[in-house]
């Protein structure tokens, strides 16, 4: 049963009347270039919700357990930070100073999405009910808003960092990452705009922190050590 709001709408379409005023009253007072920018937003995000709605409406059962399954597994970074470790284990010096960096990488960029961009941005989470996701794709519905994605945000931060020194295997991760990211719309609980943002943002922090503990003296030894090996 979808829960209405005022004038029998839906939280999903209250939240977006919200953002529609909103909008309107920046464009009237805007310039054109403004207005411009305001109405493509306002396209995009429609766009986004439709594609939203169609994932919800395309029947999958043979992936929906695995997606949710891999969705879970990526709650609190749980599953990156379990790759970090067999790395740090397994793969020598190469692999403890990538651990590190992937480590560093999903931290900072935890900050930025929870402390820093969901409070400037705080788009409610999809109505997943409403949209019709089926039951069996449920996940835990975080109490957090939704934009952007933070599990999207770990995951590329994660791989991008790897990436620098073990291009191989970041390529790998990257895959893995875009499922994570993929996952969190299948089960309905972000919006796709939600984990393409995040996954920019986890992407281009994961490449900064890469390359700043290149920089450290130990950084630079093992990156000479690890291009000398091949």
């Amino acid at each position: 049963m979808v829960t209405r709001g005022t004038a029998g709408e839906t939280p999903d379409e209250a939240g977006d009347a919200v953002a529609e005023r909103l909008a309107d009253s920046l464009a009237h007072r805007a310039g054109p270039v403004s207005r411009r920018i305001t109405q493509g937003l306002r396209e995009l995000g429609a766009v986004d919700r439709a594609i939203y709605t169609a994932v919800a409406s395309t029947p999958t059962p043979t992936l929906d357990e695995p997606l949710r399954r891999l969705s879970n597994a990526a709650n609190n970074s749980r599953l990156w930070l379990a790759i970090a470790a067999g790395l740090a284990v397994a793969g020598g010096g190469s692999g403890r100073r990538s651990a590190a960096a992937g480590t560093v990488a999903i931290g900072i960029t935890s900050a930025l999405v929870n402390l820093a961009a969901k409070s400037v941005w705080s788009r409610q989470r999809p109505d997943r009910a409403g949209a019709g996701v089926p039951g069996q794709r449920n996940v835990r519905m975080p109490a957090s808003t939704s934009f952007p994605s933070g599990h999207a945000a770990s995951g590329f931060a994660f791989a991008s960092a790897i990436g620098r020194d073990q291009p191989s295997l970041g390529f790998a991760l990257q895959f893995l990452a875009a499922a994570v990211a993929y996952s969190r719309v299948h089960t309905g609980v972000h919006y796709p705009g939600d984990v393409v943002v995040g996954s920019l943002i986890g992407a281009g922090t994961g490449q900064t922190v890469a390359g700043l503990m290149d920089r450290l003296p130990s950084g630079r030894n093992s990156s000479r050590s690890t291009r000398s090996d091949h």
